[in-house]
């Protein structure tokens, strides 16, 4: 088998082959590791950790003195991208015996995919792992502004960073670089984490704005206009270059940095769909094996954020597990044994702000859409005991979605310091379709953050 790409999603796909008994080569363009190593998970989240731990510490009666280095934030997250070399990542490639081809991927036919001159020929299959790219609206296309990318690996803070967008990348984004030392407002053309129940978009506003962050909802950009940029591959910035954005009620607002956190794309403009009856661009319809659909002969597969089920690293490497598989399964002649069962309605995630925000599962608008018949319960985190011990004057709240009928979870969410550590709870929970009752039996630990478990299942009627 032939996979396109070789980030997590792809390693996967290509690891799980090949213990399956195939033999499997990877195509890479960039570094082997992929986004989420060098520009996404991994960096950003070495920025964030020490912005939480700090402001943990803070909040905590006797604890004094707790403070950023900036300087040394950003040596301890160049650690873990390796400076952006992926000699590792490589190394972990050839010892899990998956040949890799170094080059731009593209198919060429039915199982077939060229690099550069070379044409390599799969018996089994093609998997597409190329996983998505930043969209900067237009407005901003002019100004070369930051995606997701140079706000990870930037090498200095800017002065004053403007971000525009009210997602993931956004508010992540927002809390590490405020902290870091920049003047940040964050322009968002609603509120904060939309698909995301509300309290939880709430709580992180409060919390930026209590960081510093100028925060202004429901605020769109109009123009933008600058002379230059000198960001991105030194992280520098020049004097008298800055970006000016005017604001839909007339506002100006100047920056040195812009960063356009807008939305993904998929990564399949060039990759040769079309050999495959596909139009470029698209994101790839995929069956519960990640076979792509409407692709005569099945021969063609595809896993990760390219197909827009679930554009989360875990979940690609969940998917690419399951990929492998159904690939080796059907190359002995057999089905599959085991399909997809979370990308659609149990996927877990982990807002990395202060507080943090981790959800799985259906949001009360998307049960509702699916025709459940729910009861919405709530909790204030802040009143269990462990939470009052984990950070003084904690904020936080915890939401669960029940189906009526089935008496089961379709839907967790919690939002406040911790909460991130506490989510697989819940997504065991959701996917193994645990009914209250047993969950009332399940008996968390005290003193707790997750004592919460218990409040919400009193607060239901249990």
């Amino acid at each position: 088998m032939i996979v396109i790409g070789a980030g997590p999603t792809g390693e996967n796909v290509a690891d799980r082959a090949v213990r399956g008994g195939l033999t499997a080569a990877i195509v890479e363009s960039e570094l082997v590791g992929g986004e989420c190593s060098y520009w996404a998970c991994m960096p950003s989240k070495a920025l964030l950790r020490p912005v939480a731990a700090v402001r943990e510490a803070s909040h905590v009666q006797g604890v004094e003195g707790a403070r950023l280095v900036p300087a040394d934030v950003l040596k301890r997250r160049d650690s873990f991208t390796h400076n952006w070399k992926d000699d590792s990542q490589a190394d972990w490639v050839k010892n899990a015996h998956i040949d890799l081809f170094r080059g731009h991927g593209r198919l060429a036919g039915e199982r077939r995919v060229s690099v550069g001159e070379t044409e390599l020929t799969a018996r089994h299959a093609v998997v597409v792992a190329t996983g998505t790219r930043a969209i900067v609206p237009p407005v901003l296309a002019g100004v070369n502004p930051w995606t997701s990318r140079e706000a990870t690996s930037a090498l200095a803070v800017p002065g004053r960073l403007a971000i525009v967008g009210g997602g993931v990348v956004a508010c992540e984004m927002a809390a590490a670089w405020q902290a870091l030392g920049a003047r940040v407002t964050l322009l968002a053309r609603g509120g904060l984490l939309e698909r995301l129940p509300g309290f939880a978009g709430d709580l992180v506003a409060d919390g930026l704005r209590e960081a510093g962050v100028d925060v202004r909802l429901r605020a769109s950009v109009t123009a933008a206009e600058r002379g230059g940029f000198a960001g991105g591959a030194d992280g520098g910035f020049l004097e008298g270059d800055a970006v000016t954005l005017t604001l839909d009620d007339g506002t100006v607002l100047e920056a040195d940095a812009v960063l356009a956190a807008t939305g993904r794309a998929p990564h399949t403009d060039d990759i040769g769909l079309r050999a495959a009856g596909l139009e470029p661009g698209s994101w790839l319809d995929v069956d519960d094996t990640m076979r792509v659909r409407n692709v005569s002969g099945g021969w063609l597969y595809a896993a990760g954020d390219v197909n827009h089920l679930a554009l989360l690293t875990h979940m690609g490497k969940y998917q690419g597990r399951i990929a492998g598989d159904a690939i080796a399964a059907r190359a002995r002649g057999a089905e599959p044994a085991v399909t997809d069962r979370s990308s659609r309605t149990c996927v877990p995630q982990v807002v990395f702000t202060v507080p943090e925000v981790a959800a799985v599962g259906r949001t009360p608008a998307e049960a509702e859409r699916d025709g459940i018949r729910t009861r919405v319960v709530e909790y204030d985190i802040g009143n269990v005991a462990g939470a009052a011990l984990f950070a003084d004057g904690y904020a936080g709240k915890a939401q669960m979605v029940v189906d009526e009928d089935r008496k089961t979870l379709v839907g967790v969410t919690l939002a406040g310091p911790g909460t991130g550590e506490m989510i697989h709870a819940a997504t065991i929970a959701v996917a193994s379709e645990a009914t209250l009752e047993t969950l009332w039996h399940a008996v968390p630990s005290y003193p707790t953050i997750s004592e919460v478990w218990l409040r919400l299942l009193e607060t239901y009627g249990m």
